[in-house]
């Protein structure tokens, strides 16, 4: 993104304030030349929520565009959309642009607080949609379809296909290494799982190592590689500590780690939140087995069940039956494979970034 913005002579420059309550455990978050962490104060809200302030003021102030967050609790949005009003006449002011959802996917939403969401969208002068979904939602509500961009959500996941990619072809160390993770939790083709992302509530731990357990009693010699950090890593640790247990904790596992668990996986199982794992799945060509949870992430619209994953009901029982079932399907198993191949390259952190400059330059040009 900033190579591409760069290149038309428009200056990038990211704030952010420190990682949210509970992620702090996820260990995840990674720098790049263009971030600047700003200070921010947090304050109480009703039900267990917050507030959040921002200090951006400074900096924002002399951008001619700012791109905020769409949320409600970003207390520095208020100050910056009065002031692109107040402005706007004599060119002074920021235009102010959202990249969001659109709507609220992963947790309930009370009428009035969608209503406001709305209300506080239109005010904007573009939206940057992660999917389809959301700018449908965005335009359903009065906002400009001609002023929305769909980013289409992702990550860069070039290395970690090409990791994985290596661990085909024998001769590479990326092969040896397959192999030796296979001998080392005595992994058996057909009969092996990954989870890999945050141990946290909305990945749903507890269904998690629950469908495991009955996957195994269908399949002998079945093992779920566990790999993330998070509040919940003590349940995991306690499902592997029992005899006979599926459950193999491997620790936090990224790039080449992560490319090298995607080889020796034939589906990676995610029966809570589905975000951008959804593009990961792609590049390790691992198919996701997930449920139709309602509380997803917008990238679970990536998903097609039967194409490049398997989507079931959201009931222990029936996901752990489909998981086995497809474990024992090696021709409907690489059919998912092949497409996750395909979809790839339609989900891409340079496609994402080119969406973005289009519709920032667009913006810039009706200035």
């Amino acid at each position: 993104m900033q190579t591409c913005l760069d290149a038309e002579g428009v200056a990038l420059e990211v704030l952010h304030g420190p990682p949210l309550p509970g992620h702090e455990a996820r260990r995840d978050t990674t720098p790049c030349t263009c971030t600047v962490q700003v200070p921010a104060r947090r304050l109480p809200a009703p039900r267990g929520r917050y507030l959040i302030w921002h200090q951006v003021q400074r900096r924002a102030g002399s951008a001619d565009v700012v791109v905020l967050e769409q949320a409600l609790h970003n207390l520095e949005t208020y100050p910056l959309l009065l002031k692109q009003l107040v402005g706007r006449a004599a060119g002074r002011a920021p235009r102010v642009a959202f990249w969001g959802h659109g709507r609220t996917y992963t947790r309930p939403s009370s009428r009035l607080g969608s209503s406001i969401k709305d209300t506080l969208t239109r005010r904007g002068a573009w939206f940057f949609a992660y999917t389809e979904s959301g700018a449908a939602h965005v335009a359903s509500r009065g906002f400009p379809r001609a002023r929305i961009t769909v980013v289409r959500n992702s990550a860069d996941t070039a290395e970690l296909a090409a990791d994985r990619e290596r661990a085909e072809q024998p001769g590479t160390a990326e092969h040896a290494e397959a192999a030796a993770l296979r001998q080392r939790y005595g992994l058996v083709a057909g009969r092996t799982a990954l989870f890999v992302g945050g141990l946290d509530r909305p990945k749903r731990i507890p269904f998690l190592l629950d469908s495991a357990e009955r996957i195994a009693d269908e399949l002998p010699g079945f093992r779920l590689l566990v790999a993330g950090d998070g509040t919940e890593q003590r349940l995991v640790a306690e499902a592997a500590s029992r005899p006979g247990s599926p459950v193999v904790p491997v620790g936090r596992a990224t790039g080449r780690s992560a490319a090298l668990l995607g080889a020796v996986s034939d589906v990676m199982l995610m029966p809570g939140r589905v975000g951008l794992c959804a593009v990961d799945s792609f590049a390790l060509r691992t198919p996701i087995i997930t449920t139709d949870w309602r509380w997803h992430a917008p990238e679970f619209e990536y998903l097609v069940n039967g194409r490049n994953a398997a989507i079931t009901p959201d009931h222990p029982a029936a996901f752990a039956a489909a998981a086995a079932a497809l474990m024992h399907d090696p021709a409907r198993l690489a059919s998912l494979s092949a497409a996750c191949v395909t979809d790839a390259a339609d989900y891409t952190a340079e496609g994402m970034a080119t969406r973005f400059c289009d519709g920032l330059l667009r913006l810039i040009s009706r200035r």
